[in-house]
């Protein structure tokens, strides 16, 4: 199956099992869900329905695939996918309040038009509902020993990734960060939640924990190699295709993989030059030219552009070691390649 024909099969009942779990009960506040709906772009700010922009939903998809690649119906792991991107959803709304981001997917965001008070408790809510979705396995006949490893699965992942969000949020004021400190930053930020899509895909399909462990381990590699890509994109990629300014993780300081990594050099006046530029509260645009000056001098593209590559690598070692369903094999090929190469 390629991967085209799995978006094609599976995003509308991804979207479908997403209304579901987000279906607000009689005689509720609509403004309530509405912030909710609003985020995940099915209604506009007056809460009347619309189309808006709703990410790529990359993390359900990949739970269906696997659940099929480890022997499963993907019908069956529908509110497992849910689940997962509720969580994904619930973090951005408290990470576009935390970051002082004003818009996301080209619309303002929840805090920026309701405050911040009731994004967080948007944020918790969505969270909330997260968990009611995975109840929904009980429904599929999951038996309760595997309803309970869903649950103990995501919450762990939750739990790594909000040290993922902590570590982020220290490393803004510091200039010590090294690539160490860094990969277990988004080990839990990126990663986990996409090993934990992938481990839940095949709990579902099946009770061997060994294979679960090859799924989780496949969404952790390629989590990784999907956000050195990211930060890839963030610093060199094409403004009219990103839909962000060149270089605009530079603009904001971002300590991501390439400037960590020159960040991390000793005794080099580029690193130094790096610091004094960084240490600044904001760069202008001579500043922001230097610094990817310094970037492409120092090679940090190609070290982050290779060090995606061998965690594509290992991914697709963890997956043929799974033997996966054929027909899932493709597509899950398809996505990992996609992962690393794509330009936006």
């Amino acid at each position: 199956m390629k991967l085209q024909e799995a978006l094609d099969s599976y995003l509308p009942l991804i979207e479908e099992e997403l209304h579901a779990c987000m279906a607000p009960p009689p005689h509720n506040p609509l403004a309530f869900y509405g912030t909710m709906r609003y985020h995940l772009g099915w209604t506009d700010d007056q809460f009347r329905a619309s189309q808006a922009k709703t990410g790529k939903r990359l993390r359900p998809l990949f739970t269906l695939l696997t659940c099929q690649a480890a022997g499963g119906d993907p019908h069956d792991a529908l509110p497992a996918s849910a689940a997962v991107e509720l969580i994904h959803n619930f973090s951005l709304i408290h990470d576009d309040i935390q970051d002082k981001s004003d818009t996301r997917r080209g619309r303002d965001t929840v805090w920026a038009l309701w405050g911040e008070a009731q994004a967080i408790n948007a944020g918790d809510a969505m969270f909330t509902l997260a968990h009611l979705a995975l109840q929904r396995l009980v429904e599929r006949g999951l038996p309760p020993d595997r309803v309970a490893a869903a649950y103990r699965t995501l919450d762990q992942a939750n739990l790594a990734l909000c040290l993922g969000q902590h570590l982020d949020l220290d490393f803004e004021n510091r200039l010590d960060v090294d690539t160490d400190a860094y990969m277990t930053m988004i080990r839990g930020k990126t990663a986990a939640l996409l090993g934990s899509a992938g481990q839940l895909g095949a709990l579902v399909a099946s009770p061997d924990s060994g294979l679960a462990e090859h799924y989780r381990n496949l969404g952790e590699e390629l989590g990784l190699a999907f956000q050195i890509q990211d930060d890839v994109l963030g610093i060199w990629g094409k403004a009219d295709v990103t839909g962000k300014p060149v270089a605009d993780d530079i603009r904001r300081r971002k300590k991501s993989l390439p400037v960590v990594y020159v960040l991390g050099r000793q005794n080099d006046p580029d690193a130094e030059r790096l610091r004094v530029l960084y240490a600044q509260e904001a760069l202008s645009e001579e500043d922001v030219a230097e610094a990817v000056a310094i970037l492409d001098g120092c090679q940090a593209r190609p070290y982050a552009e290779e060090l995606a590559r061998q965690h594509l690598e290992r991914a697709l070692m963890q997956l043929e070691a799974a033997r996966p369903d054929p027909e899932a094999d493709e597509a899950l090929r398809e996505l990992a390649q996609f992962l690393i190469k794509r330009n936006y």
